[in-house]
């Protein structure tokens, strides 16, 4: 699809088609979404799909999870004209931070850290990353927010896969994602 060119019509997920399919094997994410970052109007669908449910709602801030989400979190951020916290892998951090381990999509044992001052208790806070497959990333960011006494507002990705993760949070949590549903047993199946 052409990085300039808008559908006449733009239904919810018409970006999707914008993402590229993984041709480096099972250590990377099934789909990339650069392009449709890449996109203007097809980010900001995007943006404006995953913040449809929480009109009116009360967030204080913004997380996204690192390194993807800060793409879809800071962008959310500045439409909901809040702050953004990044929540990172552990590591990168120079600061006094929390970590929390976790296993990822490809099940790979991590550890995500967020800095211990920038979450007070009580702050409501929208959770945001590109994709949620196992659930592992999202749930470590989740616990991360709780540990610090924040509250999870809401979590946010462009697909929350109907896995044994990602029902956990949909039974736990509001939450947003931008894949109608009558393309999320492909998206569920990776096709």
């Amino acid at each position: 699809m052409d990085l300039c060119h808008v559908p006449a019509t733009r239904e919810k997920g018409w970006y999707l088609a914008l993402m590229a399919p993984n041709i480096k094997g099972p250590n990377y994410a099934w789909l990339d979404p650069s392009r449709l970052y890449c996109h203007p109007q097809g980010l900001q669908d995007c943006v404006a799909d995953l913040l449809q449910p929480f009109q009116g709602d009360p967030i204080d801030m913004v997380a996204g999870i690192d390194a993807m989400g800060f793409i879809l979190g800071a962008a959310a951020a500045a439409v909901l004209q809040k702050g953004f916290l990044a929540i990172r892998k552990a590591g990168h951090l120079c600061v006094q931070t929390l970590a929390q381990p976790y296993t990822d999509y490809s099940g790979r044992e991590k550890v995500m850290e967020v800095r211990t001052d920038a979450i007070s208790a009580g702050l409501r806070i929208l959770l945001v990353d590109q994709w949620v497959e196992t659930g592992g990333t999202m749930r470590a960011a989740i616990e991360l927010v709780e540990r610090l006494g924040g509250v999870v507002a809401g979590v946010a990705a462009i697909c929350i896969e109907d896995s044994e993760g990602g029902r956990w949070i949909r039974e736990r949590y509001k939450c947003s994602h931008c894949v109608p549903p009558r393309l999320q047993p492909r998206f569920d199946h990776h096709q």
